[in-house]
């Protein structure tokens, strides 16, 4: 069992920067952790991943402005957000997976809102 406690997030201009942050707790170990994020009317997109031996995959439309990272021994991921536009405008939800292929365990959410 993973539970998953967020922080971060709220509201910011466009153009400006904000910081996600998500601490696993549970198991010693998580093969990957990352984000999703989910806008109005819209489905979920993944946002950015990575796993343990730190190797990332972004989503094309936040590459070169967000930038993800973890720390495994305390078994957090951080989601840096730059350059904001208000299309990033959505719940943000982090999520893990023990091994490869496992079942995923979800956070809680938080908004994300870039509005002038």
């Amino acid at each position: 069992q993973v539970q998953l406690a967020q922080s971060g997030g709220g509201l910011v201009q466009p153009g400006g920067s904000l910081r996600l942050s998500c601490k696993a707790s549970g198991p010693s170990a998580i093969y990957i952790m990352g984000w999703y994020r989910q806008a109005p009317g819209k489905e979920r997109e993944l946002v950015a991943r990575i796993t343990m031996d730190e190797s990332t995959h972004y989503a094309d439309f936040v590459k070169g402005r967000f930038a993800i990272s973890r720390d495994n021994t305390k078994n957090t991921v951080d989601l840096q957000m730059n350059s904001l536009e208000t299309e990033d405008t959505a719940v943000y939800t982090c999520y893990a997976a023990i091994f490869l292929g496992t079942p995923l365990y979800w956070g809680q959410g938080t908004q994300v809102a870039v509005s002038a």
